[in-house]
């Protein structure tokens, strides 16, 4: 036996004895649902009373939920790039929050979580927002866009290229722009606008709903966003239905690998758009909270994750499923729209007791939902203090799968299947979270690397965590992280950098 025979034979040994008596004759379908801008705070089963999330609260009280579980970045594009690849997304240059019209930024000559879970025989599929780039250099949206997630492992794709917020405003399904007619081709750019285009910025009497800060450019469906574009009325979508395209993509992907699989498994990652700014939700949530388009847009939210669990359950999928529950980042309330996120936001408190929010280095900017259920695998009604981080869905879903991973493969991933499953109250030993700079959680402890970036996000109103000195937070007597003992603990400070600097300069953090 070769040594990646024995990996794979040990693997698989270590994964059956994860899963117990109750383990089934087939692999688990897989279910990520990924919310956009969704705080700690911001659900019922963690504290809201603003607002209420039965759906998402059903998957605590049938599964397990994590109270120390963390987003690898306090943005988007970062996060997402570390799901898909088990590396942290710092590593790579370029992988910061993307335009709309950016090149693909993960090669697609590496493993990817997709493309492992198929090497395992799994049908995949991907419904919802993508902004990891596509193609390469300028985009051709009137042809076959690719690369993209087909190319990295999904066998089926329906995607918002970017956010809600940028240009191009059009779905794309399997390489192709959805309706697109030929006779009104589509043109994007970052840099100027199109001759006799109007913009949010010239034309505020069109919009209906008009900017806070920046987003005054190409005018779409009454909103204007970041970037120009021109052409493919026919394409575009309408904001109010967003959730409901996607939520319908989603159920008829499921529908399908039940009835045309004959037995075989699917991942489905649901990357949905809410809560994400232009907070336009559809009309039958409107004023469903208190706290106007941005809670509304929570109860949207939790409509679309009880579709796809009754979707699961019509279709007899439900027992043998494992959902995955957790959001890109932290919250953030004015994110450049007038839409009274901040005049209606009341008691509600979107990062629960945590300072900081979207875009900081403080606790709120990458603490966040996360909740697992596998009936008959995860205890319900459980909660766990383990450490976990979404990147680590990678190589515990190896494990998962009887799967071993090559020592280039997912880098800063690690195999924490057994808190996953609440059968450990263990997970990981440290994480680096990545803002404006690094911070690296590790124990009892929370370091922040110093710099001379500004303190504060005036548009935003949000603490970002800067400050000229690294700071040291201890997380369990302190985990507002309001009293900074770097000054206290010297020598805390001075291992933890070398630590931070030790998994900077390796390139990897998995042993």
């Amino acid at each position: 036996m070769n040594r990646r025979q024995f990996l794979q034979t040990l693997s698989a040994a270590t994964a059956t004895g994860l899963l117990g008596a109750a383990k089934p004759a087939a692999q688990p379908n897989i279910v990520f649902i990924y919310a956009d801008d969704l705080g700690y705070g911001d659900v019922s089963c963690y504290g809201a009373k603003s607002v209420h999330t039965p759906n998402i609260d059903s998957l605590a009280a049938e599964g397990l939920r994590f109270t120390d579980a963390h987003a690898t970045s306090a943005t988007c594009t970062p996060s997402r790039y570390s799901v898909m690849t088990g590396q942290y997304a710092w590593r790579k240059p370029g992988t910061g929050v993307l335009p709309g019209d950016a090149s693909l930024i993960i090669d697609t000559d590496r493993l990817t979580l997709p493309e492992l879970l198929k090497r395992s025989g799994y049908r995949t599929g991907i419904v919802g927002k993508w902004h990891l780039g596509l193609g390469r250099g300028e985009i051709n949206w009137n042809s076959d866009i690719t690369p993209g997630p087909n190319e990295l492992g999904f066998d089926y794709s329906f995607i918002i290229p970017a956010t809600p917020d940028r240009v191009p405003c059009v779905f794309v399904e399997n390489h192709r722009v959805v309706n697109l007619d030929a006779k009104d081709p589509i043109h994007i750019s970052y840099k100027q606008p199109f001759p006799n285009e109007k913009t949010g910025r010239a034309n505020p009497e069109l919009l209906k709903m008009k900017p806070s800060h920046g987003h005054d450019m190409a005018i779409v469906d009454g909103v204007s966003r970041i970037g120009y574009m021109e052409g493919g009325k026919s394409a575009l979508w309408v904001d109010e239905d967003i959730a409901d395209t996607l939520s319908a993509k989603a159920v008829r992907f499921i529908e399908q690998s039940a009835k045309e699989s004959s037995g075989q498994p699917f991942f489905l990652y649901y990357p949905a758009h809410d809560i994400h700014v232009p907070r336009l939700p559809n009309k039958r949530f409107q004023g469903k909270t208190s706290m106007g388009p941005r809670g509304d847009a929570i109860a949207e939210l939790d409509w679309c994750v009880g579709r796809i669990l009754n979707t699961l359950k019509k279709n007899g999928l439900t027992q043998n499923t494992l959902i995955v529950f957790s959001s890109d980042n932290g919250p953030v309330v004015d994110d450049g729209y007038q839409d009274q996120s901040v005049e209606k936001l009341g008691s509600h408190k979107p990062s629960g007791i945590y300072r900081g929010g979207k875009y900081s280095n403080f606790a709120g900017g990458t603490r966040v939902p996360f909740l697992v259920k596998w009936p008959d695998h995860v205890k319900p009604a459980t909660t766990s203090d383990a450490l976990v981080d979404q990147i680590d869905l990678f190589a515990s879903f190896a494990t998962l799968t009887h799967q071993s991973l090559a020592h280039n493969d997912a880098p800063d991933s690690v195999d924490i299947l057994p808190a996953l499953l609440g059968r450990s109250s263990t997970g990981r030993q440290s994480l680096v979270e990545e803002a404006d700079v690094l911070a690296l959680v590790q124990g009892e402890w929370k370091l922040i690397e110093g710099s001379n970036k500004p303190a504060y996000n005036e548009n935003t109103r949000t603490e970002l965590g800067n400050a000229l000195q690294p700071q040291l937070y201890h997380r369990i007597s302190d985990p507002e992280e309001h009293h900074d003992v770097a000054a206290l603990h010297p020598d805390i400070v001075k291992r933890m950098i070398a630590t931070l600097n030790q998994i900077r300069s390796e390139g990897r953090s998995r042993r």
